[in-house]
């Protein structure tokens, strides 16, 4: 979606200027997967309008491949504002009957699916059109009969539909993912408990890895009837924690594509979330493989 914020912290309503950008987890992710070192491709469905070129031009810039993109000129690219409100970030979406909603099962290039190592995912997809849930189904199916791993980051947004319509969606597409990506707040709405014992056992019954972001301190892996916490790497200060989950999943898609372990994957996730919200920005903060190397190894930065 094109983006809006107002310049220098301010209320929409009260700026006069409002920055242009874009924003949308799954593109956020192949930016993210793209500066790691990793071939990526995107695909959705865009407007034939000023969004979609900027949009697309620019994505296409960070080295993911757009080229199965598709267009429609019978509905705009969709719009989101961003302000902060007494410190807490707020968001207003104007995506209801946008190109993106009106993606279909006849949008999808089978071959190009069948031709990845991992299928990633989300559930704001699903969630905005009954033919977009019908696409991302179908888009499972087509890799898991072609043996492409399913990587899930379920991304709750309940301002698109209700907690039981996303509990409906969610909870089957987390039993078909290799690597589930939950946030331990979100599980304790989709589980709808807050007895950690009882999402734990959801989890271990779960077919693929879950990585669940945010439980207490520390990042969790529940794989093969176990679990282990890893702690979550220090950022020096926190501005912005948009794009976090989406900078977290690159890092650790990053790392299995690379053919690390999960655990290793992770560590590199905990960094990438890390240096993204220490600035502001969906994707802008993401960093490359080379500036989460540096991290990892300790080595000071030296400006010269």
């Amino acid at each position: 979606m094109a983006l809006f914020t107002p310049d220098q912290n301010h209320s929409i309503e009260r700026a006069e200027k409002l920055q242009q950008g874009f924003g949308g987890a799954e593109s956020n992710v192949a930016i993210g997967l793209a500066r790691l070192g990793v071939d990526v491709g995107w695909f959705s469905k865009l407007g034939e309008d000023p969004f979609a070129s900027r949009i697309v031009k620019t994505i296409r810039g960070e080295g993911v491949d757009v080229s199965r993109v598709t267009y429609t000129d019978q509905a705009s690219t969709g719009m989101m504002l961003r302000e902060l409100v007494c410190g807490k970030v707020a968001v207003h979406y104007f995506r209801k009957h946008s190109a993106a909603s009106t993606m279909s099962v006849d949008d999808l290039d089978e071959e190009y699916i069948r031709s990845a190592q991992i299928l990633h995912v989300t559930g704001i997809t699903t969630a905005l059109s009954e033919s977009c849930k019908q696409t991302i189904f179908r888009a499972v199916e087509i890799a898991k009969q072609a043996g492409v791993k399913i990587s899930f980051d379920p991304n709750l947004r309940l301002k698109l539909w209700t907690l039981e319509e996303a509990r409906e969606v969610i909870l089957p597409l987390a039993e078909q993912a290799d690597y589930f990506l939950p946030g331990w707040d979100e599980l304790k709405l989709l589980y709808n408990t807050t007895d950690a014992a009882v999402i734990d056992k959801k989890l271990h019954a779960l077919n693929g890895v879950s990585i669940v972001k945010g439980k207490g301190d520390s990042n969790v892996i529940y794989e093969n009837g176990q679990e282990v916490d890893v702690p979550f790497y220090p950022a020096e200060q926190v501005v912005d924690t948009v794009g976090a989950g989406d900078a977290f999943c690159a890092g650790f898609l990053a790392g299995i594509a690379k053919g690390l372990s999960p655990l290793e994957a992770v560590r590199i996730a905990s960094v990438t979330g890390s240096i993204v919200v220490q600035t502001f920005g969906d994707w802008e903060a993401i960093p490359t493989w080379k500036d989460v190397e540096r991290r990892l190894s300790a080595q000071v930065w030296i400006e010269r």
